[in-house]
C-alpha cells in the first residue's frame, strides 16, 4: 500500500464547548491556598519572576486572579517584591521567595512537585469532553477517497473503512503484514488531526494532579482566542477565555510493543509526586491506534479484557493511588491492528464488543502492478511492464510467494542502492530485478 502526504481537509470546529473566560479565584475552581502553593513552588524553582511571568507559568490572568493571589502572599511574608522593571502596573514588579514562603514551599513539595500551569477540576474535563464529541466531522465516500486518494487498496474494503471511521468507537484491522493497516490508520489521522479540541494542561482531583497535554502526542492548533505561545510552551494568558486548556488538533496517538496494563491507568511519580494520564486520556476526543497487537509484553487477552467496559459503555475507569476509582469518558476510537490470526489473540465474546472487523489481504495482480507503477514513479525508478511481469513470474509464481503491498517499495529500493553502487540508471532490467530480489526475499 503506498501513502503520501494527503491534502489537508478545512479545520472543522471545536464542537460544542469554549473554555469560559475567568474573571475571579472562584471561577478557577481551586483553592486559595492550592493556588498560594502553586506560586511558592514555581518561585522556589524558578527565582525571581515578574508579576506577569508568574501569571505565564500558572496559566491564569493576572488582573482579578494572579494578582490577589500575590498581595495575599506578601502581606504573609511569604514573597516579596524585589524591584520594579519599568512597566506600568503590579504585572512588572520582580517578586522573590522569603525564608518562610520556602519552607512553606518545601511543605507543598513533599506533597506535590507539581509547579507548572494551574489545573482543572475533573468535572469540568469531564463535561468538556462530552460536548466536543459532536464537534467531529463525519466522513463520506468522496472525503474517504480524498484522504486515501495515495493509496490502492481494494474497493470491498475501501466501503468497509468509511462507516468503521464514522463509528467513533473500535475497528479491529487484521490480515498479513505488509499490506497497509498501519497505514490506513495513518491515515485516519491526518483526518483527525485537521479537526480541534481543547484539552487542558493538567486536571485537580482530591488534591492531586494529573498532567494531560503532552507535546508528544498533542499538536497545538491556531489559537486566536489567547496570546502566542511563551519560551516556557504555555500560552500567554488574558481574559478572553481560561488559558489553562491549550486548543489542539483532535488526537493520533500510537502505541505498540510498549504498552502494558499499567500504562493504561494513571501514572503515578513516587518522585514528583503527581500522575501522568494514561493513552486513552490523551488520546480522548481523537484516535488511538494499538499497533502490532499481540506483540505487547502482556497476554492479548488481559488487554483486551481490560477495554470491555469502555467500548461496551464508552466510559472508563481510573484508580488513583490511595485506592479511589473515578469516572472519565471514553470517547476514543481504538484501532487494533495484527498481523497475527485473529483465532490466536481474541475469543467471540471479545469480537462481538468491536463494532468493525476488517480484514486487509494480499493485493491482486492488477493491483500489485498499480503500487509498483506509483512507488517506481515516486521513486524515479524507470517502469516496465516487462521487467514487473518477469519479477511476477520469477519470484512469485514459480516460488509460491505472496504478493505485499509492500513488496514495491523495498524493491525499489533495493534497485536504488545497486545502482547507486554501480553508478547506472536505475531501470527494471532483469539483471536489476534479479539483484534487487535475491537481496530481499528470505525463504522462511
Amino acid at each position: 500500500m503506498v501513502v503520501k502526504q494527503t491534502g489537508q481537509i478545512p479545520p472543522a470546529p471545536s464542537g460544542g464547548f469554549t473554555p469560559p473566560q475567568i474573571n475571579s479565584l472562584e471561577d478557577t475552581g481551586l483553592s486559595t491556598l492550592w493556588l498560594q502553593d502553586l506560586i511558592l513552588k514555581v518561585l522556589y524553582f524558578r527565582g525571581y519572576l515578574s508579576g506577569s511571568k508568574i501569571s505565564d507559568e500558572i496559566t491564569l490572568p493576572f488582573a482579578g486572579v494572579t494578582d490577589q493571589l500575590l498581595t495575599t502572599l506578601k502581606q504573609e511574608k511569604l514573597i516579596e517584591v524585589k524591584s520594579s522593571q519599568g512597566g506600568l502596573g503590579e504585572g512588572s514588579y520582580t517578586y522573590g521567595i522569603t525564608s518562610a514562603g520556602i519552607v512553606r514551599a518545601r511543605e507543598a513539595l513533599e506533597r506535590s512537585q507539581y509547579a507548572g500551569p494551574a489545573p482543572v477540576p475533573f468535572e469540568v474535563y469531564n463535561e468538556s469532553i462530552r460536548k466536543q464529541k459532536s464537534g467531529r466531522v463525519a466522513v463520506t465516500t468522496r472525503s474517504m477517497r480524498q484522504i486515501l486518494s495515495q493509496m490502492v487498496i481494494s474497493e470491498a474494503s475501501f466501503q468497509r473503512l468509511g462507516p468503521a471511521l464514522n463509528s467513533g468507537t473500535s475497528i479491529f484491522m487484521y490480515g498479513p503484514p505488509g499490506n497497509g493497516k498501519t497505514s490506513i490508520a495513518r491515515a485516519f489521522g491526518n483526518l483527525v488531526l485537521s479537526q480541534n479540541m481543547y484539552i487542558p494542561y493538567a486536571l485537580y482531583l482530591d488534591g492531586q494532579v494529573i498532567k494531560v497535554y503532552d507535546a508528544v502526542s498533542h499538536s497545538l492548533a491556531p489559537d486566536n482566542d489567547t496570546g502566542s505561545p511563551n519560551p516556557t510552551g504555555t500560552l500567554r494568558s488574558n481574559n478572553r477565555r481560561d488559558p489553562r486548556w491549550v486548543k489542539i488538533r483532535r488526537p493520533f496517538i500510537v502505541v505498540g510493543g510498549e504498552l502494558t496494563l499499567e500504562g493504561l491507568d494513571l501514572v503515578f511519580d513516587d518522585t514528583t509526586k503527581f500522575y501522568e494520564a494514561p493513552f486513552q486520556v490523551k488520546a480522548n476526543g481523537g484516535i488511538l491506534l494499538i499497533d502490532d497487537f499481540g506483540r505487547q509484553q502482556v497476554r492479548p487477552r488481559d488487554l483486551l479484557n481490560r477495554w470491555i467496559v469502555p467500548l461496551e459503555n464508552r466510559v472508563d475507569f481510573l484508580r488513583l493511588h490511595t485506592g479511589r476509582k473515578v469516572e472519565v469518558p471514553f470517547d476514543v476510537l481504538i484501532v487494533f491492528s495484527t498481523n497475527l490470526p485473529p483465532k490466536d489473540l481474541v475469543d467471540e465474546a471479545f469480537l462481538r464488543r468491536l463494532r468493525h472487523k476488517i480484514e486487509i489481504g494480499d493485493p491482486s495482480f492488477e493491483e500489485y502492478r498499480e503500487i509498483f507503477k506509483r512507488v517506481a514513479q515516486d521513486k524515479r525508478v524507470e517502469y516496465n511492464d516487462q521487467g514487473l511481469a518477469y519479477l511476477l513470474q520469477e519470484w512469485y509464481i514459480k516460488r509460491n510467494r505472496k504478493l505485499r503491498a509492500s513488496h514495491p517499495r523495498d524493491l525499489c529500493d533495493q534497485i536504488l542502492d545497486i545502482a547507486s553502487y554501480m553508478s547506472v540508471t536505475p531501470t527494471m532490467s532483469r539483471e536489476m530485478i534479479d539483484r534487487a530480489a535475491k537481496a530481499y526475499f528470505v525463504d522462511i
